[in-house]
């Protein structure tokens, strides 16, 4: 067994962190204005394998490189952003939102004067409704819609190598649109179908199809796709409760 990636404690990824503040605070000064901890680690939930992953705010105008790299034994991210590009990337929504939202909503101060985190974490807490529902339908017409045509078209054509992969992916697409439609965002992408399944607002045909992607039981191909067809039925029901219609009545042109 290879001995990386490589196990340590949190108390050596905390030393190696301030050890980045210092060395970044040293090369760039007052350019920077803020250095927050986010993911598994800044949430209190990190493993031995855990990586570390940092979000630099620059002054508006200073445009520093991000890195991501292997320094035995730790992998390190750090984004690099001006202040205007964060705050603009903390208050937008799209298809991931419930997976990305919790990188700005859980940042931990490493290095904070003007207290421009917590304005950061608020951002995301503050997406309208509409802004919700349009990017939901949109989402609709981009993956779910098209992969339940893949879906049918491999089950028709008795492909059905591809349907475990499809039940996946058509689980993985739902799960980030019932974080949408409850306004939460997961912890960790490792947890997000575990946490899906204890939110409220949920379609029909959902639990069954996750809890077998979940245990990786989806030899069955049959049966997995009569559940995909339930969860693709469910989750049409669910548009039209949340009145969401995202099929249109004639030419957009």
């Amino acid at each position: 067994m290879l001995s990386y990636p490589a196990a340590t404690t949190r108390e050596e990824k905390m030393n190696i962190i301030h050890h980045i503040k210092d060395r970044l605070l040293q090369l760039h000064g007052d350019d920077i204005l803020a250095i927050g901890l986010y993911g598994s680690i800044a949430q209190g939930i990190d493993g031995p394998y855990s990586d570390i992953e940092l979000r630099v705010v620059t002054q508006d105008g200073v445009s520093l490189p991000g890195h991501e790299f292997i320094y035995p034994p730790f992998k390190i991210e750090i984004g690099m952003k001006q202040k205007r590009d964060i705050l603009k990337a903390a208050a937008s929504v799209d298809d991931s939102w419930a997976i990305k939202a919790g990188a700005y909503v859980h940042l931990q101060e490493i290095y904070d004067p003007g207290n421009l985190l917590a304005e950061i974490r608020k951002l995301p807490l503050e997406i309208s409704d509409e802004a919700i529902k349009e990017t939901m339908r949109e989402f609709m017409i981009w993956e779910p819609y098209e992969t339940m045509g893949k879906i049918r078209n491999n089950f028709q054509s008795e492909n059905h190598s591809y349907l475990p992969l499809g039940a996946k992916d058509l689980t993985w697409q739902t799960a980030k649109l019932i974080g949408l439609a409850n306004r939460t965002f997961y912890h960790t992408r490792a947890r997000t179908l575990e946490e899906s399944l204890s939110l409220p607002s949920r379609p029909s045909g959902y639990d069954e199809l996750t809890q077998l992607v979940m245990r990786g039981q989806l030899s069955e191909t049959d049966h997995v796709y009569e559940l995909c067809e339930q969860l693709w039925t469910g989750l049409n029901a669910w548009y039209e409760q949340m009145n969401i219609e995202y099929k249109l009545k004639e030419l957009p042109f």
